[in-house]
């Protein structure tokens, strides 16, 4: 299939290139906080998975993190040519982007994961009843959402339990996230393909990786989805202050700072 992928070219010549891969029930559009500070050093690559943003869901799509991290890989060379990267992966994301480094060693540069789903103490066997009536709700309220969001009200309903600092975001930002939530057919095969399942590939010690959690993730709580000890030996945990399971959104540029680091590339 064709991913829908948007390169962003660098202010810098001869840049390294770097993909961010979304959430579940997300968009390519959720980077937009983030890929002005990246731009600074990276030719940026955004992606919408299937089933989400702009790429449709394929019958028989497989949407394990392992097939997806393959068909992402595959798409970057196909239409840009690119055969090696950095990687940036937000929950589903961040579980893809580990699946990334673990089958192509050759090909990663470095990892950085925010929020990644796959460290929960036990395997899902079934759907969480809370992110199904997410999707729902979104769903259902897509059309009014533009008039909406202008209210104060409806952003915290919709995004409270996703920052401490939902305040600060942007209409813009809590519309995209809104209507990619909306739009995600993907959603619940992504979820399926995530249960009885938990991160557990190796990754080689030579590509560095940053797990980064917020410290007020309400999605993926400390409590049962954060198990450091299947984070792989080598890499670094970082947990930032006051965020939540977004922390491109939370802290954009202090993320991209810990990304220029881990690739080696000064700031």
């Amino acid at each position: 299939m064709n991913l829908s992928l948007t390169k962003f070219p660098s202010t810098l010549a001869g840049a390294p290139h770097i993909v961010l891969v979304h959430g579940m029930g997300s968009a390519a559009t959720a980077w937009k906080p983030l890929t002005p500070f990246l731009q600074e050093r990276f030719n940026v690559i955004t992606v919408d998975l299937p089933g989400h943003g702009q790429t449709p869901l394929l019958a028989n799509q497989a949407m394990d993190p392992i097939s997806i991290g393959e068909l992402v890989v595959r798409e970057v060379e196909e239409q840009f040519a690119v055969t090696t990267f950095d990687v940036i992966g937000n929950s589903w994301g961040g579980w893809i982007a580990l699946e990334m480094a673990a089958t192509f060693s050759e090909r990663i540069r470095s990892v950085t994961a925010l929020a990644p789903a796959g460290f929960w103490l036990a395997t899902y066997v079934q759907r969480t009843p809370g992110t199904s009536s997410l999707r729902v709700l979104a769903k259902n309220s897509a059309i009014l959402a533009p008039t909406f969001l202008k209210y104060e009200l409806s952003r915290k309903l919709g995004f409270a339990d996703v920052s401490p600092r939902w305040r600060e975001f942007s209409y813009e930002l809590c519309l995209d996230a809104t209507l990619a939530m909306a739009k995600s057919d993907g959603y619940f095969p992504a979820w399926d393909g995530m249960l009885h399942k938990r991160f557990d590939s190796h990754i080689d010690s030579k590509i560095p990786v940053n797990i980064i959690f917020g410290d007020s993730d309400k999605t993926l709580p400390a409590t049962t989805c954060q198990e450091r000890t299947m984070a792989p030996k080598h890499s670094r945990w970082i947990t930032l202050p006051e965020c939540g399971h977004a922390p491109m959104w939370d802290h954009p540029e202090t993320v991209a700072s810990l990304v220029m680091e881990i690739a080696g590339l000064p700031r």
